[in-house]
This record gives C-alpha cells, sequence and structure tokens, in this order.
C-alpha cells in the first residue's frame, strides 16, 4: 500500500524513533509505535513496528494481533517465532508447541527456524519438560563449530537448560562454548561461569551498606485474552489518541518534535 508522500515521510520517523528507542525506553517506542499505527495501520510494516514494540513492553497479546494483521498482509511466515513466544508470554506453552509443528516452520529459513527451537525448548520448560527442552535444543545448529548470529544464544539456552536438569559439568563446558561465541557480549555467560566456580564480585566504589536496597516492582507478564483473535484485535484499536498524547508528553521532556524524526531497523535478536 502507497501513502502520499508527506504521510509518509510522517509515519517513516516515528518507526525510525520505535526503532532508535525500542532496546533503551521500550515505553517510549510503543508510544510511537502507535502513532505510526494511527496514521497508517493498513502498512504491513506498521503492524510489524507496532508488534515488536508492543512485544519489547510485555504487551503479549496486542504484540500478537499485530504480527497477525501484518502476516495477512505479507503471506509471510518470518514472524512465526516470534507469535509463538507470544503465546508463551500469555501462558500458553502449549499453542507455542502447537505452532513449532506447523508447515510454516518447513517455510522459516535457517535463522528463523533456529529461533523457533528456541521458543519450543522454552515452551517445554514453562511446562516443566526440562528434559524435552535439552532434546529439542541438540541440533546440527549446536553441534557445529561455526559461529552464525544465532549461536551464543542457541548455547547459552543449552547451558541454562543442563544447569537446570543438574547437569552442572555440562552446563559449565556450554557456558563457556557460549562465551567463545559471544563475542558482542550478548549473554551473561561470563557471569554465569564464574558463579559455577564460586567466584564473588566485590563492589570497589565501597557501597553504602546502610542504605537500603530499593527494588524495583516485577513487571506484569501474563495478559488476560479472549481466545478470539478478533476480540483480542479489537482491544489494540482503542486509546491510541492517549498513547499519541503520551509520546507528545515524552517528547516534551526530551525535545524530540511529536512526529519523531530518525530510525534505525528493528533487531530484536
Amino acid at each position: 500500500m502507497s501513502l502520499p508522500k508527506t504521510l509518509a515521510e510522517d509515519v517513516a520517523r516515528n518507526l525510525v524513533m520505535v526503532a532508535k528507542l525500542i532496546d533503551e525506553d521500550p515505553e517510549q517506542a510503543y508510544a510511537y509505535s502507535r502513532i505510526a499505527l494511527r496514521l497508517a495501520s493498513r502498512v504491513a510494516a506498521v503492524r510489524e513496528a507496532a508488534g515488536f514494540a508492543a512485544y519489547a513492553t510485555q504487551k503479549y497479546a496486542e504484540a500478537l494481533a499485530e504480527f497477525r494483521a501484518a502476516r495477512r498482509m505479507t503471506g509471510g511466515v518470518d514472524l512465526w517465532p516470534v507469535m509463538a513466544d507470544c503465546e508463551r508470554g500469555l501462558g500458553r506453552p502449549e499453542r507455542a508447541m502447537a505452532m513449532a509443528g506447523e508447515p510454516e516452520v518447513q517455510k522459516l529459513d535457517k535463522a528463523g527456524q533456529v529461533e523457533m527451537r528456541l521458543v519450543a525448548a522454552g515452551a517445554r520448560r514453562d511446562m516443566g519438560q526440562i528434559d524435552a527442552a535439552i532434546v529439542t535444543l541438540q541440533s546440527p545448529e549446536l553441534a557445529s563449530n561455526s559461529v552464525q548470529p544465532w549461536t551464543a544464544r542457541l548455547r547459552y539456552a543449552y547451558a541454562d537448560a543442563l544447569l537446570s536438569a543438574g547437569r552442572e559439568d555440562e552446563a559449565r563446558e556450554w557456558f563457556g562454548k557460549t562465551l567463545e561465541a559471544d563475542k558482542d557480549g550478548a549473554t551473561d555467560a561470563s557471569d554465569r561461569l564464574a558463579e559455577l566456580d564460586g567466584v564473588e564480585f566485590v563492589d570497589a566504589m565501597g557501597e553504602d551498606e546502610d542504605e537500603p536496597e530499593t527494588l524495583g516492582a516485577p513487571a506484569e507478564t501474563g495478559v488476560d485474552v479472549d481466545d478470539d483473535d478478533e476480540d483480542i484485535e479489537a482491544d489494540v484499536e482503542v486509546d491510541i489518541d492517549d498513547d499519541i498524547e503520551a509520546a507528545a508528553q515524552v517528547d516534551d521532556t526530551n525535545g524530540h518534535d511529536t512526529n519523531g524524526h530518525d530510525r534505525n531497523s528493528l533487531d530484536k535478536g
């Protein structure tokens, strides 16, 4: 779907802000995504970006509805793994497992298939099937010595599953292999290894021991939704004007234009 030039520019600027902020400030990214959604809800890229912004803020019902809409518009399967992970976020791991067995998985590229394997293993763990999760992660991609974009995350998930199963020596080995592949420090494999080896880190700055520790409130990950897809998607359409006002208030604080200028590509690896 094509948009008038001025509208297309406004939408693009808001999507730029979504990608720019989604890692460091997911709530603000979500507000920008809602503006883009109001401007161009029939554009697949907008629905996808809105889905990732909702996913980053643990609004799994909204994310799932947006991903489904984007998939209907494009006919593609790229979003299949993250859609399954949304089912996990909604407390429905059995649905994620069912999706892992659907024909769409065979249409995914290698990265998508590895991602689906990670989601399926997570669903197994959600259901208390730790041994099955370990088996699910065992694959040619795990055994390969070649380092790919997914290698560190796959090895980390395997090491963590082994540790949960009480197989500490094997877990230590795989955390080490994770560290070898994790050149960007995307995982905390080094900390996990240190913990297994009994290494304790001391704050050299001498933090005041008398100062009470402040803990953040736990994030809400569960969302009660109706199983009817149309009801879920109807819920997504509401309160957009409030989101626009919220984004505008954020912009007043940070010196942004409410249309949001700047955008990087979404990368949810």
